[in-house]
């Protein structure tokens, strides 16, 4: 029998710094029923002063250690889940928030797969702990404030208007049986990697005055038509292709389904995979009051879920993730105490 992994515990940061949809209708020009409505944001966290992004990843991790009641000294491997836009470039952040959390007998690396990063490193995780018979406890955590990179003059990048800020982090622990992480499965296409990107700041365009003062080192989408066109049902149709698949590897079928702790995104899409699933509103949360936080919402909408009783024991729920990039990634766990 395949040893168990088991999730201990979570831990989520939220800025208390907000901006609401009125707010960003006003610096967008766009009508608040769009932003409202359509874009589903009716407030969203942003990040304060202190507010830096694995500063974000460690206040979450310190929450899940004292959730879980563990020594930090037992945590074996740390996976940094945040994202590349933190307190320094061309830095390893997991190795900072080892230090901060005390966690000194374990070994940290970064992980990057943009908003599918935590349910990627979900998979990286688990097949480490079966592998090496050393190591029986990883965090995951990191934070987020991709925000920062947007221009809500841009209407290019309407659909990223939703980023946020904060800070997440999970607990897992070898034979654990306890709130199972079963399988994960996880998509690419490469053709889609070059559609979003920040133009200044790397190799290719170098940071300069210029590229600021065109605000060239802000998200933008390079072929807007030609993504929406090639993006919008492959991306539907991965999204649902992960979950099915999770669900299938794991030994489930989409009936089985309980709850769903999905990204947050306009409206209408987040509407047509829950029905798509057979779902209905109850079996999943809608962020409209957070924004999307990146790889951060499924840990978000878990907590959530848990808080609001959506999630009881016995109860399979996916994580569902979905990248720039693009990827597209489900992990399917069975909450509650194992069989």
């Amino acid at each position: 029998m395949e040893m168990q992994i088991g999730i201990l515990s979570t831990g989520i940061y939220l800025p208390e710094k907000q901006i609401t949809g009125s707010e960003i209708a006003e610096l967008a020009g766009l009508p608040l029923e769009v932003v409202e409505e359509k874009l589903g944001i009716k407030k969203k966290r942003i990040p304060g002063p202190e507010d830096h992004t694995c500063q974000m990843g460690i206040i979450a991790a310190k929450k899940a250690i004292e959730k879980a009641g563990i020594d930090p000294l037992d945590i074996d491997v740390v996976i940094y889940i945040g994202e590349e836009h933190k307190e320094y470039p061309l830095w390893t952040a997991g190795i900072k928030l080892q230090e901060e959390i005390g966690a000194v007998n374990a070994w940290a690396f970064d992980t990057a797969l943009r908003c599918g990063t935590t349910v990627m490193a979900l998979k990286v995780a688990k097949s480490l702990m079966l592998a090496d018979p050393q190591v029986q406890t990883v965090l995951l955590a990191g934070g987020y404030r991709n925000v920062d990179f947007i221009d809500y003059e841009n209407p290019r990048t309407r659909f990223m208007f939703n980023l946020g800020a904060g800070g997440g982090a999970i607990l897992l622990q070898k034979g654990y049986n306890e709130n199972l992480l079963l399988e994960t499965e996880l998509i690419t296409d490469g053709s889609f990697s070059e559609d979003v990107v920040v133009v200044a700041g790397g190799t290719k365009h170098p940071i300069t005055k210029e590229a600021i003062d065109s605000r060239l080192n802000r998200l933008d989408v390079l072929d807007p038509e030609g993504m929406k066109k090639r993006l919008e049902q492959k991306s539907m149709d991965n999204f649902l292709k992960v979950i099915r698949k999770s669900l299938r590897k794991s030994g489930y079928c989409e009936a089985d389904l309980s709850y769903l702790a999905i990204l947050h995104m306009k409206k209408s899409a987040h509407e047509y995979v829950l029905k798509e699933l057979s779902l209905s509103e109850k079996q999943s949360i809608y962020l409209q009051d957070y924004g999307h936080i990146g790889q951060i919402d499924q840990i978000l909408s878990l907590e959530l879920g848990l808080e609001q009783g959506k999630i009881k024991d016995g109860d399979v729920v996916v994580l569902v993730s979905a990248g720039i990039g693009y990827a597209w990634g489900a992990a399917t766990i069975k909450w509650g105490k194992g069989e």
